[in-house]
């Protein structure tokens, strides 16, 4: 496989003051492809659970400044555990730690101030929300450490990202339920699949490191793994949308991600890492046709 980096040095980033550009590097502003993912599950549960449509904008704006922020606090929380091994990893060795553009000590206080503009959107949820975001943070501190331990760093990561899930369904709805467990088990299953996909841009870095993860779990057999997660999560979210009580239409309406999801399939060649890169970003397209989905179900 060709060396590369997903970091996006260019564009509006180049243009901000210096001493502004590793910040925004380290919160992955550049690439705002983990916030959507971050977010978008969130939206699912916000939609599947609202009791009005202008609640559901309220919550989606909240969510989305809480994505944004939260994202950008996990990537620091992340190269602050991983800043020594991404100094090893082509894709990763120049994030602003790793390169020594910033320092722990600023990365720590940069993580602060996040952390207490999380803190803020947190508090305009209902309590029940305050206490799933509260720990959700131990989900946030702990998934960097998988990949030293275990196979499956990327199931870590869905119990993480897909976290959204609930959290939007307990900010909408109030309360638990079986469609709160079926929406966070739809995420998972789903970020489990994409991310395997994305990690297979590290593969070979990672043998050499010792670093562990589904791409070098399955390696060739990761179609039919990729195939089986996404099935997995279609099945969870359409069992979902009953538990909800969602209208039929909410059944053809999720052909469209499932199109999506089964092109990632077929296009899949893990060999190829900027194709990986690639399918891992179309789940934005595929998170929003859920999203499409569940509003159609809900006219």
């Amino acid at each position: 496989m060709t060396p590369h980096t997903d970091i996006v040095a260019t564009g509006w980033v180049a243009r901000m003051p210096r001493g502004w550009r590793p910040y925004l590097l380290l919160a992955r502003v550049d690439r705002p492809i983990g916030t959507w993912l971050l977010f978008l599950p969130g939206s699912w549960g916000i939609l599947l659970s609202a009791p009005s449509w202008a609640e559901a904008a309220r919550l989606i704006l909240l969510f989305g400044v809480g994505s944004l922020v939260m994202r950008a606090a996990g990537c620091v929380v992340n190269d602050l555990w991983d800043r020594d091994i991404d100094r090893l990893v082509a894709r990763t060795a120049g994030r602003p730690l790793a390169s020594g553009a910033l320092r722990p000590s600023q990365a720590l206080v940069f993580l602060t101030v996040l952390l207490l503009v999380g803190l803020g959107v947190l508090l305009q949820l209902n309590g029940l929300s305050q206490l799933l975001g509260v720990a959700s943070l131990v989900l946030v501190a702990l998934y960097p450490l998988a990949k030293r331990i275990t196979w499956w760093p990327q199931l870590m990561m869905g119990f993480t990202f897909g976290f959204g899930a609930p959290l939007g369904y307990a900010a909408g709805a109030g309360h638990l339920g079986v469609a709160w467990g079926l929406i966070y088990a739809a995420a998972i299953l789903w970020d489990l699949g994409f991310d395997t996909i994305y990690a297979h841009q590290d593969r070979e870095d990672d043998a050499l490191i010792g670093v562990k993860s589904t791409a070098r779990l399955f390696g060739e057999r990761t179609r039919p793994f990729l195939a089986a997660c996404y099935a997995g999560s279609v099945v969870m979210l359409a069992a979902a949308g009953c538990a909800a009580g969602l209208q039929a239409w909410f059944y053809p309406a999720l052909l469209l991600p499932v199109a999506l999801l089964a092109r990632q399939v077929v296009r899949l060649d893990i060999d190829d890492p900027a194709l990986c890169l690639t399918l891992f970003r179309a789940n934005r397209e595929v998170g929003l046709a859920v999203a499409l989905a569940v509003i159609v179900g809900r006219l």
